[in-house]
């Protein structure tokens, strides 16, 4: 039932996804436990709403640190940096909206908070304006780490000249602004399969305007960086491109989390009523799982590919701890 019950009052990423479906969920979901097949051969795995909420509270916590470890070490206060704060703070969004909706949802099940169908809406609309500006900006600053990358490598000697710290802050605006603005286009238009066609366009052609990046990175990296020696910067060419691996695992852990979502939202404008995609449909929880799990894993990632960000880190944590005893 709880599955259910996230089915009937997600966020933006149901209003978009699942409308086709609500009658055949509503039918069906109430019949179907954990690895219970149903009359048309499905399998729905359900998914506790305690997990839902310790994801979320433990990804939240994480981008917290890397934000006020980014904001604390003056060492870390450079471009790609700022992006890659902008990025924890998308991956919040994530999390936050996640908590926020599980609580409201548990203390609805227990009968400790009653929820008026139109409180409920203006929450969903918030929670999915939240959802919708992670992933586009997520995406957006994916892009602009790559391009930031490919700057440094490529044109390493006009580096600074080229990406200021104006500019830099100047990126971060308009992309948030564009993110929000698109987000609440696209919520007051969600019965529109526009609007899904407009989101699963912008997922391919950030792939594509990634891999077009790193294929040319990773291609010429060898040629460029004798070019580099031969000015004494070879540490600096070291750095970009570790910087641009660093970048690479970031989307490859992206393209898997998020890839079953964007399938969802393909098979949604090519086969709402086929019966193997009702099977696939039916799943969703699992993945909103895995979206969640990406807020929580790229902390880590940060923290792995970045000596001074995991010492910030550490240091962090430990002063966290000293204080709580």
């Amino acid at each position: 039932m709880e599955s259910a019950n996230r089915t009937q009052h997600n966020t933006f990423i149901l209003h978009a996804s699942l409308s086709p479906l609500n009658d055949f969920l509503e039918e069906n979901d109430t019949n179907i436990t954990a690895g219970e097949t149903n009359s048309l051969g499905c399998v729905q795995i359900r998914i506790p709403q305690e997990l839902f909420l310790a994801l979320g509270i433990i990804s939240l916590v994480e981008n917290i640190l890397v934000v006020l470890a980014i904001i604390k070490n003056r060492n870390l206060h450079s471009p790609m940096y700022y992006f890659i704060c902008c990025l924890a703070v998308s991956d919040m969004l994530v999390s936050v909206s996640n908590v926020v909706e599980t609580i409201v949802m548990l203390l609805n099940d227990h009968g400790l908070l009653d929820v008026q169908p139109g409180m409920l809406r203006h929450l969903d609309n918030v929670i999915d304006v939240m959802i919708c500006s992670s992933v586009v900006s997520s995406l957006s600053f994916l892009c602009t780490i790559a391009a930031d990358r490919y700057i440094t490598i490529f044109y390493a000697l006009r580096y600074h000249s080229i990406m200021t710290t104006q500019r830099a802050v100047t990126i971060i605006v308009v992309v948030w602004l564009a993110s929000t603005t698109s987000s609440i286009l696209f919520i007051v238009y969600y019965t529109d399969n526009a609007v899904i066609v407009c989101l699963v366009t912008f997922f391919c052609t950030t792939l594509v305007f990634n891999a077009v990046l790193y294929l040319h990175m990773f291609l010429l990296a060898h040629v460029h960086s004798r070019r580099i020696m031969a000015f004494h910067k070879s540490r600096r060419q070291s750095t970009s491109m570790k910087g641009a691996i660093t970048l690479t695992i970031l989307l490859g852990v992206f393209i898997l989390c998020w890839g079953p979502f964007f399938l969802h939202l393909i098979l949604i404008l090519t086969c709402p009523t086929s019966p193997f995609c009702n099977c696939f449909f039916r799943n969703f929880n699992l993945f909103l799982i895995l979206i969640i799990c990406n807020s929580l894993i790229d902390p880590l990632i940060y923290a792995y590919r970045s000596q001074e960000l995991r010492k910030t880190l550490q240091e962090l944590v430990l002063c966290s701890w000293c204080f709580g005893v």
